[in-house]
């Protein structure tokens, strides 16, 4: 089957699914591709994605290449980086079975991939797993070591404006679910009032949702500009040795930001910030949460995830798990509505009832001698 298309190419498919549509062919170069970028590529509507590296390595069992593939998408898996040079972005290109074309001359070669396929190299990653945590054990080790101090005592936290103490707090990530989490969770929002944190992308997820970011934190590359000038306090995650790329952006938007220099992850920063600021409830959305998902993030971000989640474990939730503890209370409008809906429920008896409006008419009576008495 052939496919024509416009290329699209980007070596960071976080930042192709910005500028992707149906009629394009994207062009990445993504090893053991994750769930959230797979998700992300199918919601652009794109029909065909190239991948210059193996979407599925053995390393484990990731779900991204199985979610394309069950899309309806078609995946050229492993053509090479070489792809790279030899098609530009906005040439036609055509996708032949394996081959990728540009004129009639083949310029890579890959694997088309299929359900059957994709499963059954899943099947076959789950035998690398325990390699894949015995490198976790080592790397959390190596990590504590570095940043023991942040962990246990908590120092190195910025100063914010917005007051935390004593407050829920919603830390929202473009992640697993959050669309659906985020939905569910609009009553608990609208009535608890939390202190909203967006990690990078997170914060147009809560723009998107009717709501207004209170914190923005993250190396701000995934971060819309309208959501960075909303007038959330802006909070850019450097590099331990003090580099903040993030903040060149935010001086060309005429912004200013605090930074936090850390190895960790920004989604981490988010965790113990509430946590150091003495939150009362921590409610993580789209966050990383089970083994899968550690190992989707890569070796450098799962040990400070691992470890983060120990220390902030007392206080925080999924937001799965608070959509089902909490029920919202019934506001005024909803009162008026059920008020509403008994008046015309007992309009319409009147209307149809004979015996019913002899009745009213009786109460009006006596109503009219009690008045005159």
């Amino acid at each position: 089957m052939r496919h024509k298309g416009i290329a699209r190419l980007d070596k960071r498919t976080k930042d192709l699914v910005n500028r992707l549509g149906p009629s394009d062919i994207a062009i990445i170069d993504h090893a053991d591709m994750d769930r959230v970028s797979a998700e992300g590529l199918l919601a652009t509507g794109v029909e065909v994605v190239v991948n210059a590296a193996r979407s599925i390595t053995g390393a484990y069992p990731n779900l991204g290449p199985l979610l394309l593939t069950r899309g309806g998408v078609t995946l050229i898996d492993a053509v090479g980086p070489e792809i790279f040079d030899r098609v530009r972005e906005g040439d036609a290109i055509e996708i032949d079975g394996g081959n990728v074309l540009v004129g009639r001359k083949i310029i890579a070669r890959g694997t088309r991939m299929s359900v059957d396929i994709i499963e059954h190299a899943m099947e076959d990653a789950k035998a690398g797993i325990g390699e894949q945590l015995d490198a976790f054990a080592r790397n959390t080790i190596e990590y504590l070591e570095k940043e023991k101090a942040l962990l246990t005592e908590g120092v190195g936290i910025p100063a914010t404006r917005t007051d935390l103490r004593h407050r829920h707090v919603m830390v929202v990530v473009r992640g697993y679910d959050y669309k659906e989490d985020l939905n569910t969770l609009k009553p608990y929002v609208r009535e608890m009032r939390p202190v909203l944190i967006g990690v990078d992308g997170g914060a147009d997820a809560i723009i998107e949702a009717g709501f207004k970011p209170d914190i923005i934190i993250g190396d701000m590359d995934s971060v819309s500009d309208a959501a960075l000038r909303s007038g959330a306090e802006l909070l850019v995650h450097g590099y331990p040795d003090g580099r903040a790329p993030g903040m060149e952006r935010i001086a060309q938007l005429g912004l200013t930001a605090a930074v936090w220099p850390l190895a960790a992850t920004s989604e981490d920063l988010a965790l113990l910030l509430a946590f150091e600021n003495s939150a009362d409830l921590i409610v993580a959305v789209g966050t990383h949460a089970n083994l899968i998902e550690y190992l989707d993030k890569g070796r450098k971000g799962m040990a400070s995830s691992f470890l983060v989640r120990l220390k902030v474990g007392p206080k925080l939730v999924d937001a799965k798990g608070v959509s089902k503890l909490y029920r919202a209370t019934p506001g005024f409008t909803d009162l008026l509505f059920i008020v509403g809906a008994g008046l015309l429920v007992i309009g319409a008896v009147m209307l149809i009832s004979p015996e019913a409006r002899d009745g009213l008419g009786l109460l009006l009576l006596r109503l009219r001698a009690f008045i005159r008495i």
